[in-house]
């Protein structure tokens, strides 16, 4: 098999509702947790109770999960000087998925902190960081370098942790499998832009607006339900130097400085909001010709890679859910199989 690039010309989408929701009851609960704002929104009789369990256990994992706090997980595995340490059953298995997503992409890196703070953008004081600095850092850059064994991690000397990638959209897994524990049939989480669906709404499906990366609005919507939805592109964090140039915050680990992968952004639909919010990093430093053959690989996932001359590449199983804006004057294209 091979990937097939067409033209979109032009999408009619129809669509059927597959079954109906009572949307008498909207509740909702905003906060602010994972350095980002926080908003679900449920419905049903049962939906006010059901999202205070959530917002409790979402708070729960950013506790486990952090970087900078010293009660948690995380901190304690960064500092333990390359002695193993016990963590919960949950930052286990996270810190595995990881691994596991780092080998699978060779492109979603969860020890690449110390770059990130080089760079500055852990700690708001942006800086670029020279050529020596970066090699010397790499070296400890690598998910060879994490051990686990049950809940025991050991990370070599000078390696750290960042779960940053990943643990917005595992949290809202948890959330969404207590939503339904509670039944919950519809429910949307934003995640501070990280969007995670239960079912659809009135009946139908929900209508997402696709952020433009170059500046305010909209490329398109799209029509999707029961999924999750994580945009990444390096217009969310930058900095730009005395000459105009900007460096963005998502950093290839394969080089230590921002991806420079021709992509403006990357947005990916999975089943899990943890597979979405790592490869929308992923793809976007792949670049569009090796994550489309990583998606003709996977066929688990969809995406929206937007280049950044402003051209759209969305895979097939989206060209009938995602409806481009009359006024985003820029090629659609369809990455397709072709046997």
């Amino acid at each position: 098999m091979k990937i097939k690039f067409a033209l979109l010309i032009f999408v009619l989408l129809i669509f059927t509702a597959c079954g109906s929701t009572d949307n008498s009851t909207e509740y909702s609960k905003e906060f602010f947790a994972m350095d980002t704002y926080v908003k679900f929104t449920a419905y049903g009789g049962n939906a006010e109770d059901a999202l205070e369990l959530a917002e409790m256990r979402f708070v729960e994992m950013e506790a486990m999960w952090s970087v900078t706090d010293e009660s948690s997980d995380i901190y304690a595995v960064n500092h333990a000087n390359g002695n193993a340490v016990t963590v919960s059953e949950q930052t286990a298995d996270l810190i595995t998925y990881s691994l596991q997503t780092a080998n699978e992409t060779n492109t979603f890196e969860p020890t690449i902190y110390p770059i990130l703070t080089a760079w500055g953008f852990t700690t708001g004081e942006n800086r670029i960081p020279s050529a020596e600095e970066i090699k010397e850092l790499l070296q400890n850059v690598g998910s060879e370098k994490v051990t686990v064994e049950g809940n025991s991690v050991r990370l070599e000397q000078g390696v750290q942790l960042d779960l940053g990638a990943v643990g917005k959209g595992a949290a809202g897994d948890e959330v969404i499998q207590i939503l339904m524990e509670n039944g919950i049939t519809s429910a949307l989480l934003d995640i501070g832009g990280n969007i995670q669906i239960i079912g659809q709404k009135n009946g139908a499906d929900w209508r997402l607006g696709i952020r433009s990366p170059f500046g305010e609005g909209t490329v398109g919507v799209l029509e999707i339900s029961d999924a999750a939805v994580v945009t990444s592109g390096n217009y969310e964090r930058f900095f730009t130097d005395e000459n105009g140039i900007s460096y963005g915050h998502i950093i290839d680990p394969s080089t230590g400085y921002p991806a420079d992968s021709g992509l403006a952004s990357a947005t990916i639909v999975a089943s899990e909001g943890k597979r979405a919010d790592a490869l929308s990093t992923s793809v976007f430093i792949m670049g569009l010709e090796d994550a489309a053959r990583f998606w003709l690989e996977k066929r688990d996932f969809e995406m929206i890679l937007i280049l950044q001359n402003g051209e759209i590449y969305l895979t097939e199983g989206l060209k009938e859910r995602f409806t481009p804006n009359s006024a985003y004057d820029r090629e659609v294209h369809v990455i397709e199989y072709e046997n």
